[in-house]
């Protein structure tokens, strides 16, 4: 059975996607240690000595079970958080807080619930100074983008969990980041909605270009739609593997290559979960006299 979906990211021309592109993002050896929680003595390693770099107009992946420092790292390459140890770099410049040349999709809802769509995607700009004029051809503009021009004057309690995902993405687009960062975007969508998103993802990276940053858990999301992906590992959070996936679009589940990718990463992910669940049980264990 064929289960290719045609989207219009399938269509990159493959001499257009081969051609060097400079490097956005450099993270440097990154170390991140959080303080020892509560009733507990030691620290948290939650990413140890991490280095990768991703250049403009990737789509890159992070994948891996909880616990192995992918949000971390959005949240670093964010602004959210500061390594411990190493560095970020972003066109060059350290990164050292939030800015406007990154923008964030979240899991959790995130539209301001008393604005409508439209001006949910808007308030950026609105923040900015952009005059009201242009921030309303913005906002209209990559709401047309996500499939939502039909709701731009629609409260978010009136839209579903997916249409509000779409308006997240349309808001943190409008104003024009270098890098879009999302951590996992769809995790709390059902399947079918989860496909619909994942096609829309797809078409916007095509007509924009944006460097993408994407956490997912789903093997086969990561397959479908990175041009690499950076699998992590935990105990402590590392990057363990860097997997090409190099299969033309449109992509289809049911290829072989397809399933050979997703059968080698469930093989290396479920070994990791298999160590780390065998070193709690030995950290647990009790000790002999």
């Amino acid at each position: 059975m064929d289960t290719t979906r045609h989207s219009a990211a399938d269509r990159l021309p493959r001499d257009e996607a081969d051609v060097p592109r400079e490097v956005a993002l450099e993270c440097d050896k990154v170390t991140k240690i959080f303080k020892p929680p509560r009733g507990t003595a030691a620290p948290v390693v939650a990413l140890h000595e991490t280095s990768f770099t991703v250049r403009d107009g990737e789509f890159i992946c992070l994948l891996g079970p909880s616990g192995c420092g992918k949000s971390t790292v959005i949240n670093m390459v964010a602004g959210f958080e500061a390594p411990t140890a190493g560095r970020i770099t972003l066109g060059g410049h350290v990164i050292d807080g939030p800015g406007g040349d990154r923008g964030v999709v979240f899991q959790e809802e995130s539209l301001y619930p008393w604005l409508t769509l439209r001006e949910n995607v808007e308030f950026g700009l609105r923040l900015r100074g952009v005059s009201r004029a242009k921030r309303r051809e913005a906002a209209d503009h990559f709401l047309k983008l996500v499939d939502l021009s039909h709701s731009v004057n629609v409260f978010p309690d009136q839209l579903s969990g997916g249409m509000k995902q779409r308006g997240a993405i349309a808001r943190a687009l409008a104003n024009e980041p270098r890098m879009l960062l999302m951590d996992e975007p769809f995790g709390a969508l059902d399947i079918l909605t989860r496909e619909t998103l994942q096609d829309v993802v797809l078409r916007i990276w095509l007509d924009t270009r944006k460097t993408i940053l994407f956490v997912t858990h789903s093997i086969e999301e990561s397959v479908l739609l990175a041009d690499r992906i950076l699998v992590f590992t935990g105990r402590p959070g590392h990057l363990a593997e860097i997997v090409d996936v190099d299969l033309d679009r449109p992509r289809s589940r049911g290829h072989t290559r397809f399933v050979e990718l997703t059968d080698r990463l469930r093989s290396t992910l479920l070994g990791d979960v298999r160590r780390m669940e065998m070193g709690l049980a030995a950290e647990r264990a009790p000790q002999s006299p």
